[in-house]
C-alpha cells in the first residue's frame, strides 16, 4: 500500500497544486551570452553559474528560445505585450525606449484583473522619465529605474539616473544585482498567501562592466574585461539561488511558473561568448537573437529539453493559459500557449518567426522551419538551421526560389505592422509615425 502511495504522490501533488493559480516569475538578464551559463552543453570552461545549472536541471531547456528583438528594449515591448512590437511601430532601442503606447494592455494589467499583486523589479527601459512608469501600468510594486539601458551597479544614489521605488526616487546602496534579488525575495514572502506575478530584469550584465572586486578576482582568464563580465555572472546567478530558495522555503517553489531568459545574445565586443551561434547583440544572426531560455513550474512540467523554436512573445499567452486569464479587451497576442508541448500532450506545430530592425538597409529576418533568411544591411544569407547552427555555409545563392519564398513571407507580415514610430523622449504617447511602412519602402526599391 505504501509502495502505491508513494507511486500516486507526484501525481497528487500535481492535481492539489493545479487547483491553485500558480505564482508567475518571469526572469530576464541583459545581454547574457548563449555560451556564458552553465548549461549550454558547449559552455565556456571559466563560466560558473551553479544555481542556474540547478535550476536547468528542474526546468524545460528550450534550445532553441529566441527573443523579439536584437536589442534591450524592442524584446522588452515584445515580452510585455506579447505582440511583436513592430505592430506599435517599435523597431529599434531609441523607440520603444522612448516609450511603449500607453493604449496597449500590458502583462500585469492581464493578471491584476484576475486578483493577482504585481511586482516590477530592475531594468524597465520602457519609457525614460515618470510618466511611463511601471507603477502606472498595472504595476503594484516597482523598485527599479527608467529609461536607460545601463546603470551602475554601485553608484545608486544618482539624481541623473535614479532608483525608484514606485514612483519616488529613493536612495540606496549596495551592489544592484544584489538589490534586485533581494527585493524580488522580499516581494515573494510578503506575497505568498495570494498568487503574485514578478518581473525581474537584471540590468547585469550589460555595461559598465563592474562587479566587486573579491567576485572578479575568482576569475583568471587573461582578459580583465571577461574576468568582469564573469564575475557579473555570477553575482547575477548568486540573486537566482537566492530566489529559488526563497519559494523553497515558503512552500511555494511547487506551483511557481518561472522563466528565466536574456534580452538579446551576448555583445561580442564586451567579451561575451555564444559559442556555437553566429554574430551576437545588435545582430539578427542567432548569436543575436537566440538565449539561454528556462522554462519552471515543478508541479505542472517534467523536466527536460525541448527542441523546437520558441520565443519571448510566447511568455505571455503560456502565463494566461496556466492562469486560466483571458486576454484583456480581446488583444490579440502573436505568440502561443507553449503548455500542450511542454507537457508532452502535442507534437510542435511548423511556425515562422520575424525580425525587423526597421529598415530593408538595415537587419531583418526569417525563420521558417529549419529555414533561416538573414538580411545583414542589405546582404542576403540563406542557413538550413537543422545542419548548420552556426549559419556559416550560405545557401543564398545555390537556393534562389527559397530566398524568394522566404522574402516573400517576410514582406508579408511586414505589411501588417505599423511604421516606425520617431523617436522623441519628451512626448507623452507614440502617436507620431514616419509616413511609410517598412515594406512599402523595400517595395519601392525592387521595382527600380
Amino acid at each position: 500500500m505504501k509502495r502505491i502511495f508513494a507511486l500516486f504522490l507526484p501525481l497528487l501533488t500535481s492535481l492539489v497544486a493545479a487547483a491553485e493559480p500558480p505564482n508567475v516569475i518571469v526572469i530576464v538578464a541583459d545581454d547574457l551570452g548563449y555560451a556564458d551559463v552553465l548549461f549550454n552543453p558547449r559552455h565556456a570552461k571559466e563560466v560558473s553559474t551553479p544555481h542556474l545549472e540547478a535550476l536547468a536541471k528542474a526546468s524545460v531547456v528550450c534550445r532553441q528560445g529566441y527573443v523579439s528583438g536584437h536589442v534591450c528594449s524592442p524584446t522588452r515591448a515584445g515580452l510585455m505585450t506579447g505582440r511583436y512590437q513592430q505592430r506599435l511601430g517599435l523597431y529599434t532601442g531609441g523607440e520603444a525606449g522612448s516609450g511603449l503606447p500607453k493604449k496597449e494592455v500590458i502583462f500585469p494589467q492581464h493578471l491584476k484583473a484576475a486578483g493577482y499583486v504585481t511586482g516590477q523589479f530592475g531594468k524597465w527601459h520602457l519609457g525614460p522619465t515618470p510618466e511611463w512608469s511601471p507603477a502606472l501600468r498595472g504595476f503594484d510594486e516597482v523598485f527599479g529605474f527608467l529609461g536607460r539601458g545601463a546603470h551602475d551597479y554601485f553608484k545608486l544614489d544618482d539624481p541623473e539616473d535614479p532608483i525608484y521605488r514606485g514612483t519616488v526616487i529613493v536612495k540606496e546602496n549596495g551592489y544592484l544585482t544584489d538589490r534586485l534579488g533581494e527585493e524580488t525575495c522580499a516581494f515573494i514572502s510578503k506575497h505568498k498567501a495570494k498568487p503574485f506575478f514578478a518581473y525581474l530584469a537584471f540590468n547585469a550584465v550589460h555595461a559598465p562592466l563592474q562587479a566587486p572586486a573579491d567576485e572578479i578576482a575568482k576569475f583568471q582568464t587573461g582578459d580583465p574585461g571577461r574576468n568582469t563580465l564573469l564575475a557579473m555572472g555570477k553575482r547575477l546567478d548568486d540573486a537566482m539561488g537566492k530566489i529559488v530558495e526563497t519559494l523553497k522555503r515558503e512552500g511555494l517553489w511547487e506551483n511557481t511558473l518561472l522563466f528565466f531568459m536574456s534580452d538579446n545574445g551576448g555583445p561580442l565586443a564586451q567579451g561575451a561568448d555564444n559559442t556555437p551561434l553566429r554574430g551576437g547583440k545588435h545582430t539578427d544572426y542567432e548569436g543575436g537573437i537566440r538565449v539561454p531560455f528556462l522554462i519552471c513550474w515543478p508541479a505542472q512540467l517534467q523536466p527536460g529539453e525541448f527542441g523546437a523554436p520558441v520565443s519571448s512573445l510566447d511568455v505571455l499567452p503560456t502565463v494566461l493559459a496556466a492562469t486560466g486569464v483571458s486576454a484583456a479587451d480581446g488583444t490579440k497576442l502573436d505568440g502561443r500557449n507553449l503548455l500542450p508541448y511542454l507537457r508532452r500532450e502535442m507534437a510542435p506545430e511548423p511556425r515562422d518567426l520575424f525580425w525587423c530592425s526597421g529598415s530593408d538597409e538595415g537587419w531583418w529576418a526569417i525563420r521558417s522551419g529549419d529555414w533561416k533568411l538573414v538580411a545583414e544591411k542589405g546582404k542576403l544569407g540563406l542557413f538550413d538551421l537543422a545542419k548548420d547552427e552556426s549559419e556559416a555555409n550560405d545557401l543564398a545563392s545555390a537556393m534562389p526560389d527559397k530566398v524568394a519564398e522566404l522574402t516573400q513571407r517576410h514582406d508579408a507580415w511586414l505589411a501588417e505592422m505599423a511604421p516606425p514610430v520617431k523617436a522623441g523622449a519628451k512626448r507623452l504617447d507614440l502617436a507620431s509615425t514616419s509616413p511609410e511602412n517598412p515594406a512599402k519602402k523595400r517595395k519601392k526599391k525592387k521595382a527600380k
